[in-house]
């Protein structure tokens, strides 16, 4: 998302699709929630094969919506650090449902079903653990 761009219909559900909607917004978002990935190299080799392009618009867009926040490694000051911001967080529950409903309809045999699992036994602690930083 442009931060120029305006948003336009007024949906809540266009406004969400447009801020983390596509595919690799939501990839990098579970990555860092269900992952606890934090550098660019960690999100590059994410289970996808995001190419270095999209994984670098993807990370800018994010952090202009405010979804995460980019600082510089204090351990390497030529690398950065990306973690949620609270925005980020409170996609908890969306990624919480996505996994539930993929459990249910997802057919494929070799379908990752572990994050699944954690929200299917005990969803509440899986958004809260997620919203506060910590991993599933």
């Amino acid at each position: 998302m442009k931060k120029d761009s305006k948003y336009q219909s007024g949906c809540p559900v266009a406004y969400g699709l447009e801020v983390f909607g596509d595919r690799w917004s939501l990839l990098v978002i579970r990555d860092m929630a269900v992952k606890g990935a934090k550098t660019y190299g960690e999100l590059l080799d994410g289970w996808e094969g995001i190419s270095t392009n999209i994984l670098a618009q993807r990370l800018k867009q994010l952090e202009e919506a405010g979804i995460l926040v980019k600082t510089q490694d204090p351990d390497n000051r030529r690398s950065f650090l990306y973690s949620l911001t609270p925005k980020g967080r409170d996609l908890a529950p969306v990624l919480a449902e996505i996994a539930l409903w993929s459990a249910k309809y997802n057919e494929a045999g070799h379908a990752m079903t572990g994050f699944s699992d954690k929200v299917q036994m005990d969803r509440e602690r899986v958004v809260s653990r997620i919203r506060k930083g910590e991993l599933p």
